[in-house]
Order: structure tokens, then sequence, then C-alpha cells
């Protein structure tokens, strides 16, 4: 009678060969992917410096029906490189190098990309809950540890979500690159409130800056809720751009929705506004130090920032209307294409 473990062993033996075989395949299949990830990035890159000397002899002719075609196709043909763009790995922006090393975090899948842009919302969401709750605390209750802790928790969430955004910003999100000096800058506020010592100057701001931040958290639910709904309908139609933040084209109930959002949002700037006037009045207090006045500024750079960009958050050119369309269609067409030949297979 014959070792049954000795018997599995080479029974193991001749699987792990099966395996070595799928392995020395999948290997060669992933450097044959990366030379065709190359090759796609270099005519994308030539496709758009041919385009680019177009456009610049387009300038010098007179404007007729041959020019106007020319130019709109050039538009077309820009939304559908972005379109191949968004299978294609990205180079990772300085920061992210800082921060992380050469590291690639571009997702290569759309549903991974999707999935990354709902668990940063939720991320926030989740924080967003926490200072709500510390910060209703801090109404009724005077605990310096409690404030620290509070402010120490903005510092990481601040620069946790700078990080976040990157990843995004690298999977082809169009971040406003305000967001990314808000982030910095709420960070150094948070930081200078953190070693702003527990005086008469802080017991005058107290409360003021507590109702702020009761009053932003839940601003940003409301934009959670607005930045949910529109990822999921927009994805539903097969109109998304999977890592947008700010999407740059608009519909009908994008608009009505946008349109309750907006009032409450500049609520919330001309509350730093009033931060930034309450804070430059105490600046002038006998035991003021240099963290009032500074604490004042960084208010009213964060409330004309914020108000500037709320301005100019919804699209106006004919160019973006018409990017937006191109590269709805060219993904109705890459969807159709992909499900026929998924059929064909099929049968």
């Amino acid at each position: 009678m014959g070792d049954p473990q000795f018997e599995e062993w080479l029974e193991l033996g001749q699987d792990y060969k099966k395996l070595d075989e799928v392995n020395a395949q999948y290997l060669r299949k992933l450097t044959e992917i990366s030379n065709l990830q190359e090759s796609c990035l270099k005519h994308i890159a030539h496709q758009r410096y041919r385009m680019r000397v177009i456009a610049n002899g387009l300038k010098k002719r007179e404007s007729n029906d041959k020019v106007i075609g020319m130019k709109e196709g050039m538009l077309k043909r820009e939304a559908e490189l972005q379109e191949i763009e968004k299978s294609l790995p990205r180079k990772g922006e300085p920061y992210l190098k800082l921060v992380l090393g050469r590291l690639d975090v571009s997702f290569l899948n759309k549903d991974d990309k999707f999935k990354y842009k709902d668990e940063y919302e939720k991320f926030k969401l989740v924080n967003n809950i926490a200072a709500f709750i510390i910060s209703l605390f801090l109404l009724y209750i005077d605990s310096r540890v409690l404030e620290q802790l509070y402010i120490g928790l903005l510092i990481w969430y601040y620069c946790t979500v700078s990080i976040r955004e990157s990843v995004l910003r690298v999977n082809g999100s169009r971040i406003r690159g305000w967001w990314r000096i808000h982030h910095i800058l709420s960070t150094i506020s948070s930081g200078i409130l953190l070693v702003w010592s527990d005086d008469e100057t802080w017991m005058n701001f107290r409360y003021q800056f507590i109702y702020y931040s009761l009053y932003s958290c839940f601003i940003q639910y409301l934009q959670f809720k607005y930045q949910q709904g529109t990822l999921y309908r927009l994805k539903a139609l097969g109109d998304a751009q999977n890592m947008d933040v700010t999407i740059e084209g608009f519909q009908s109930w994008m608009w009505r929705e946008l349109s309750i959002l907006l009032p409450f949002l500049f609520i919330g700037y001309v509350f730093q506004l009033a931060n930034a006037f309450v804070l430059f009045r105490l600046s002038y207090h006998p035991r003021a130090t240099w963290k009032v006045l500074a604490t004042a500024i960084l208010f009213f750079v964060l409330f004309v920032g914020n108000t500037v960009t709320a301005i100019r958050v919804v699209p106006s050119k004919t160019k973006q209307e018409m990017m937006l369309k191109y590269r709805v269609m060219t993904q109705r067409i890459y969807n159709a294409v992909r499900t026929s030949d998924t059929d064909k297979k099929g049968r």
C-alpha cells in the first residue's frame, strides 16, 4: 500500500508546475501590457502635439465652415484622448512622490476608481460626524484637552484629505487647484489654533469658532449628499468621469440641486469673513499674540478663495459644454462596442 502523504506531495508538485506556467504567462502579459501602455501614451502625446501645431495655424486663417469644422473635430479628438487616458497609468504628483515615494497609485479599472471615490466621500462623512459630535460637547464642556483633541483631528483630517485628493487627481479627477491650497491653509490655521494658549483672546473667540465648526459640519454633510447623488446618477447614466469631485458639466437636475446648495455655502463663507473680522479686532487686545492676526488673515484668504471658486464652479463656456457632449458620446460608443464584443464571445 502506497504512502498517501507522498502521493499527495507528488500531485501537489504537478499542480505547482501548472501554477508556474500560469505565472510565467502572467509576467509575459504584464510586460506586454506595459509596452502597450507606453505606446499609447506616446501616441497620445504625439496627437496633442500635432493638434497644437494645427490649432496655431488655424489662428492665422479666416473663420469659415472648414475651419470651424476642424476646431470642433479637435475638441472631439481631445475628448476621445481623455477617454483613452482613463485606462492608462498616470505619473504621480510631486506632493505624492514626497509623501509616498514612487508608489503607483493609478487605478486601471473603472470600478476601482468609483469605489475609491465613493470610499473617499464616506471617509469625509465619518470624520464630519465625529467633528460635529465633539463640537457639540465643546458647547457645554469647557475642556482644553477636548479642544486640542478636536483641533488635532482637524489637522489629521486635512492632511489625509490632501493625500487622498492627490490620488484622485492622478486618476483623472479635475479637482480645482484652490481646494489643494484650501487644505494647506486649513492645516496651517488648525496648527495655529492648537498652539494658541488658553488665554482671554481665545475665550473671546472660542464659542464663535465652535458655532462655525458646527455649521461647517452641516455644510459638509450637504456637500456629501450632493456629491453622492451626482456621482451615482451620472454613473447610472453613463455620463460620469468616476473620479470627478467638481463636475464641469451640469444637467438640469444638477442645476436644481446646486442652486439649493450654493446659498448655504455662501453663508458659510460669510461666517469665515465674520471670523476674520472678529479676530482682526481681537489682534488689538493687550494680550493678543501673532497667532490672532495670523488666523484672521487665513480666514480672510479662505473667504475670498472659497467665494471666487464657488462663483466660478458652474461652467459657462461653450467649449466645456461641447467637451462634455463629446465625452459622453465617446463613452457610450465605447460601451456599445465592448458590449457587442462580449456578446460575440458569448456566442
